[in-house]
């Protein structure tokens, strides 16, 4: 049974609309009216309005934005993002406290950027104090500022609409990226404050990897065209419109797959949606509780969507015994904290108590 924090386990239905006959995305008009219904459909999921067809970007209420689902797997989506707004010279701030939001800072710097890195240790919350404070240095003139929503590898949900006040206030050009990967579906994202949300299809869409999805703001989609990237594949402009074609042979399957677990998706209902992964994760934390383990960074900062345990040098053998023992998979930890922690990935189709219960069940029996 796949408990990770992604891949998440693909139901059937999924399954068997993968198992059809191959559409070619080159020359079946048929695939791109399975594309455009697939971003209307993750415009729901971003809690966006699919944009009309008679409707221009920049008009209407609110920030246009379009959706786009390039072929990646969802890092793809972390690298293009700064490949696509980043270049020599460009003043970025990297708002971190977990290993993803760090590893924004590198990609930066490989794309020639100035990373100005401001970070917290891993269980605690965003440096909101040393953000303040950066920001307010007359010498920065930031650009773009990159924060990670779910930190997938501790489990910690973070609360981004304070840095988004403190980053408004001091200059409201900033553009800002989150990496959504991990909460996107399960949970409520800012997406109405964010010019690059990125999330990806084998989380809490539960279908297979290989695609990355991104709603992009108007500005953001300006400030692309200034940069004009030289990258084909790790660049988002070229997504924009695909009226006339793709950049590159899409990942057909692939999207098939993830227009059918969106459609399981709509059909549940966003809030049912949401309501499922409160009472997984809840229950996890109270069979936790009871088994004699606590989420790393607490449970008011965890996840709705991954519960990350602090098992101190016991991860890789609880992991081992409970795949042998109990055929339940769970991931351990990333970087530095791979042999302290234990994460039990209660998100899309696996966000369910029954499940839940099973895999706490044989945990408790390998702790």
């Amino acid at each position: 049974m796949l408990m990770t924090p992604g891949p998440t386990a693909v139901p059937a239905p999924v399954r068997d609309a993968m198992s059809r006959e191959l559409i070619n995305p080159d020359v079946d008009p048929e695939f791109q009216r399975i594309y455009d219904r697939l971003t209307d459909r993750l415009a729901a999921a971003y809690g966006l309005e699919p944009r009309e067809a008679d409707r221009p970007a920049g008009t209407g209420d609110g920030p246009a934005r379009d959706v786009v689902v390039p072929g990646g797997e969802g890092i793809l989506g972390l690298e293009a993002a700064i490949a696509s707004l980043v270049e020599p010279g460009t003043e970025v701030l990297c708002l971190s406290n977990g290993l993803y939001g760090d590893g924004f800072a590198d990609f930066v710097e490989s794309y020639g950027g100035e990373a100005t890195l401001v970070s917290a240790d891993y269980d605690d919350p965003l440096p909101l104090a040393e953000l303040e404070s950066t920001l307010a240095d007359e010498g920065t003139d930031f650009d773009v500022a990159t924060m990670v929503h779910c930190e997938t590898p501790t489990g910690a949900l973070n609360d981004l609409g304070p840095a988004f006040d403190l980053l408004e206030g001091a200059d409201g050009e900033v553009l800002a990226v989150v990496d959504a990967v991990s909460s996107l579906g399960g949970v409520r994202v800012p997406t109405e404050r964010i010019d690059v949300c990125l999330g990806a299809s084998q989380k809490c869409f539960s279908a297979p990897p290989g695609l990355t999805t991104a709603a992009i703001s108007e500005r953001a989609w300006a400030a692309m065209d200034e940069r004009d990237p030289h990258s084909l594949y790790t660049n988002f402009l070229p997504w924009r419109d695909t009226s006339g074609g793709f950049p590159y042979t899409h990942l057909t399957t692939e999207v098939v797959a993830l227009d059918a677990a969106l459609g399981l998706w709509l059909e549940e209902g966003l809030d049912a949606v949401r309501e499922r992964h409160r009472t997984a994760a809840a229950r996890c934390r109270e069979r936790g509780a009871e088994s004699g383990v606590e989420p790393y960074p607490g449970p008011e900062r965890s996840s709705p969507t991954v519960t990350a345990f602090a098992v101190p040098g016991r991860a890789a053998e609880l992991q081992e015994r409970l795949r042998e023992e109990h055929g339940v998979l769970v991931a351990t930890g990333l970087g530095e904290l791979a042999g302290d922690i234990l994460r039990v990935g209660h998100m899309g189709h696996s966000a369910r108590v029954d499940r839940v219960d099973e895999t706490m069940d044989a945990l408790a029996d390998v702790l």
